[in-house]
């Protein structure tokens, strides 16, 4: 980066506050309104949900542990996950690790429309599920207003999204107190079909089911890592990640275990969306529900915005470093990177035209936007676990500090790992046709910048298997094996 790039990002700088809020902003979503409904939908008991979310509490409480050190122990790696792909195991896997996460990220955004209007739905039923020809053109009115909110400032779009962040705890913290105040919480329910009906969906393939749900309810939460060169200080970005992870995890887990208090797990999958709304309208009436969907019209507003910031960050990050084409590096008077949201919110569009004609929902692109995200997150626990392994940074760490450390990164790695074997092939063989377009844009900027494509054998490696289920998932796709939508 030269001198006067350097100089430009100084105006936009965001301290502890503005980046807890990012945090906040891109995690609470849509996910906290929709999970209990989502669980018992994909065939998860009472039992199983527990599981799954303790599964995922230290899983992720591993991974965030590994970005919290790696924030601190590689403070010149500012571009958060492509980084650190990339100086642990190539440029090739760098890239693949960012755009997989900018895809991921695009098609959150996507959901989130989608279930915008869904929740509008509620009070304007024009709108149906989200998914219909008005629904799909006020989405994109939304997500070209995130647009132009972003050009104006990361900063101060980042102190918009704050606010929000702020407004959207507090139809939770209602849902809350309201099924305590009214003790609506009732333990024969609870353990009602703990473990689900004799002969039904095994245990084990019940908390499978959860993965998706869990991951998706937890995309968002490496936010301040996504945008570290931004921080005004590298260790705010460590504390807002931690400190982020374990406010939303409470509050996760109040939501689903007050929720399997109320309905039963087959009331519960049978609700519409988002469910939470509905739990909230069966204990308190019709006014329950409406806060519930205004909570999630503001929310989802702000993760939106949130994940706009996050996604406009990435193309410009990945141009730095030279693995994006030099365009995505144009700023403009107010230090917002121009072209790269130009091209992120573009593809949003065109995936919001795809929501219309295959009439999919928000369910769908959330469990491709989980899929995406899986190996950026594997990578950046490995990389991790590969500094612990070689005592890189950790040459005047004490035994048991090095130990701490290598059972985090190694948990990280291992649940990177379980949500890659939960997730199933099928997903697996999908979300190779979105890495495809990657490659040719990494070709390109290669070639740009005067680089020759692959540097190792394990690259060239990478680009045949990724190509080669990219070719399965299209045979399996047009014959109707897997469908995407």
């Amino acid at each position: 980066m030269d001198s006067v790039e350097k100089q430009s990002l100084q105006g936009n700088k965001l301290n502890l506050i503005r980046l807890i809020g990012i945090v906040i902003g891109s995690t609470i979503g849509g996910g906290v309104f929709s999970i209990s409904g989502d669980m018992a939908a994909n065939g998860a008991n009472t039992g199983a949900v527990l599981i799954g979310w303790s599964v995922c509490g230290i899983g992720m409480l591993g991974l965030t542990m590994c970005f919290y050190g790696l924030s601190l122990r590689k403070k010149e790696l500012t571009g958060g996950i492509f980084s650190y792909a990339k100086e642990g195991f190539g440029t090739y896997i760098g890239f693949n690790s960012a755009w997989g996460y900018w895809i991921s990220v695009l098609l959150c955004n996507v959901s989130y429309a989608t279930l915008l209007f869904s929740a509008i739905g509620y009070f304007i039923p024009a709108f149906g599920q989200g998914n219909n020809l008005l629904s799909i053109v006020c989405a994109s009115l939304v997500i070209w207003t995130m647009h132009f909110l972003v050009l104006k400032g990361v900063k101060e779009a980042a102190s918009v999204n704050l606010v929000i962040a702020l407004g959207k705890l507090v139809p939770i913290l209602i849902f809350v107190v309201a099924l305590v105040a009214f003790r609506s919480f009732d333990f024969s329910i609870f353990k009602e079909n703990f473990w689900g009906q004799t002969g039904g969906m095994p245990l084990m393939e019940q908390i499978k089911a959860t993965m998706y749900t869990t991951v998706w309810a937890f995309i968002g939460i490496e936010g301040a890592v996504a945008i570290s060169g931004r921080a005004e200080k590298n260790t705010d970005v460590a504390k807002a990640t931690v400190g982020g992870f374990l406010g939303i995890l409470l509050i996760y887990l109040l939501v689903s275990i007050l929720s399997m208090g109320v309905m039963t797990t087959p009331e519960l999958a049978a609700l519409k969306n988002p469910p939470l709304a509905y739990i909230l309208e069966s204990v308190v009436g019709k006014w329950g529900a409406a806060v519930i969907n205004i909570g999630v019209i503001v929310s989802l507003a702000g993760s939106t915005l949130g994940y706009t910031i996050i996604a406009g960050e990435l193309p410009y990050v990945a141009a730095q470093n030279g693995v994006f084409n030099k365009a995505f590096k144009k700023q403009n008077r107010n230090n917002s990177p121009v072209n790269a949201l130009l091209l992120t919110n573009g593809i949003i569009q065109l995936f919001l035209i795809i929501t219309y004609l295959n009439e999919s929902t928000y369910q769908i692109f959330y469990t491709l936007s989980a899929s995406m995200v899986l190996i950026p997150y594997l990578l950046s626990a490995a990389y991790y676990l590969k500094l612990v392994i070689t005592n890189e940074t950790f040459e005047n760490s004490s035994k048991s500090e090095k130990t701490n450390n290598f059972i985090v990164a190694l948990l990280g790695t291992l649940y990177s790992l379980w949500l890659i074997y939960s997730g199933g092939l099928e997903y697996m063989l999908i979300t190779a046709i979105l890495y495809i377009p990657g490659t040719i844009v990494y070709t390109k900027s290669r070639k740009e910048n005067g680089n020759i494509i692959f540097e190792k054998w394990w690259e060239k490696l990478t680009f045949i298997i990724i190509l080669a289920f990219a070719v399965i998932s299209l045979v399996l796709i047009s014959n109707g094996t897997i469908q995407p939508f």
